[in-house]
């Protein structure tokens, strides 16, 4: 292969963006339309457009940050924190709260403001977007408190999915968290009492644990995210930071070194770790 069929493709300057962990490929055609996007000194009026690696670009007359090498981190999110940069109500952000040693970060989908857990950081947009999408074959795993009676055989048909309020959700795993008395028995919720579930989803859009529930007569009282695909908040406390180790990343993503990649049990099958995918939305930090 020549020299020349080795040099790297342009990619549209929206994707660039991304990559660079300043925003959202959304957000950064919202930038271009702003005029805040410069390649060679030329304010961008539309995202249709190219650049390659040698392309000097700036966001609000600052040049574009050197591409780092990507990374992760899991991030143990308190409740009362909205997963956004910046909001317009001034309520505190997760990106307030963030340790001040991060780099700028932008965050793996969300987690609502009532709602905990992890939720993943990384350096690059695009891979955000990868991480996101269902056909990473990622699960998203919660605890989930619920007040109402639960009806085992309403959560296990949710196992085929459910429609609420013309909006169609995937399949989705939940069960009771501790169901079992004494003998073995399985106990049955009292109208009026807390139960914890176990939920696993895929595609985890906007608020679905608790519209799913609510559809199922079940007030969610609290929801924690105790997972994400191979990832596991574990005994992380709030407000904590934990850095995913490069080698566990790039087994994950499978690019590890020939041999050694796809240690993990998600990552050994092809459909759990993500592939090369278009990617789309994500948060930065400033």
């Amino acid at each position: 292969m020549s020299g020349a069929d080795q040099t790297p493709k342009p990619e549209r300057i929206a994707k660039v963006l991304a990559r660079a962990g300043l925003c959202s490929r959304r957000e950064a055609e919202r930038w271009i339309a702003e005029g805040r996007v410069t390649v060679e000194g030329m304010t961008l009026t539309t995202p249709a457009v190219t650049v390659g690696v040698e392309a000097r670009i700036t966001v609000d007359g600052e040049p574009l940050p050197q591409r780092e090498k990507t990374r992760l981190w899991i991030y143990h999110k308190p409740p009362g924190l909205i997963t956004t940069n910046h909001d317009p109500q001034g309520r505190s952000t997760i990106f307030d709260e963030l340790p001040g040693e991060l780099p700028r970060v932008v965050t793996v989908g969300r987690l609502d403001m009532a709602s905990e857990g992890l939720l993943l950081l990384t350096n690059d947009g695009e891979l955000a977007r990868r991480l996101e999408l269902p056909a990473s074959g990622w699960r998203r795993r919660y605890r989930a408190r619920v007040y109402g009676r639960v009806d085992a055989k309403a959560l296990a048909s949710l196992a085929k999915g459910v429609t609420v309020d013309g909006v169609t959700y995937g399949p989705i795993e939940a069960a009771l968290e501790s169901a079992k008395g004494s003998g073995g028995k399985w106990k049955e919720s009292g109208s009026g009492a807390n139960s914890w579930l176990v939920v696993s989803l895929a595609e985890g859009r906007n608020r679905e644990v608790r519209r799913v529930m609510e559809h199922l007569g079940l007030t969610v009282s609290r929801l924690i995210r105790t997972a994400y695909g191979p990832f596991q908040l574990g005994k992380l406390k709030r407000g904590a930071v934990r850095p995913v180790p490069q080698k566990v990343l790039d087994e994950q993503l499978g690019t590890a070194p020939e041999g050694k990649e796809k240690s993990g049990k998600e990552g050994a099958k092809k459909k759990s770790g993500p592939q090369k995918k278009d990617t789309g939305h994500a948060r930065r930090r400033r």
